[in-house]
């Protein structure tokens, strides 16, 4: 059982490997995650993020076990959005422990995100 009663009620899944996350559990789901984190910092109004959801949602079930995958929508989480200086979405950050490994801004291949997240496993 987690030590938060609501932490499974406030956890909305979008596929079996890519959590949506609130602000009040990222600092234990990203920043103290056993294995790197990959952030999708997006907003359901943004044609770039709904680009870039299925080839983040594909890359959680390749790398499912050894990265974790989760969603912030910006819009909800403005708090958390400042704190990483999100200035355009979508952004893709790339956590090992605890500190941001890498940050991409915008669309792109899935090839360019599996770079990063390959750079956080070496």
């Amino acid at each position: 059982m987690p030590a938060n009663p609501n932490f499974l009620e406030n956890l909305k899944m979008s596929t079996e490997t890519t959590v949506h996350l609130e602000g009040k559990d990222f600092e234990k789901e990203v920043l103290q995650s056993k294995v790197p984190a990959v952030v999708d910092f997006y907003a359901d109004w943004c044609p770039p993020c709904k680009m870039v959801s299925p080839v983040i949602d594909s890359l959680s079930k390749e790398y499912a076990g050894k990265v974790k995958f989760v969603k912030i929508n910006t819009d909800e989480n403005p708090e958390l959005a400042q704190k990483y200086e999100i200035m355009s979405i979508p952004t893709i950050m790339v956590f090992r422990n605890g500190q941001v490994h890498s940050t991409t801004i915008g669309a792109g291949p899935a090839t360019m995100y599996r770079q990063k997240i390959d750079a956080a496993l070496k």
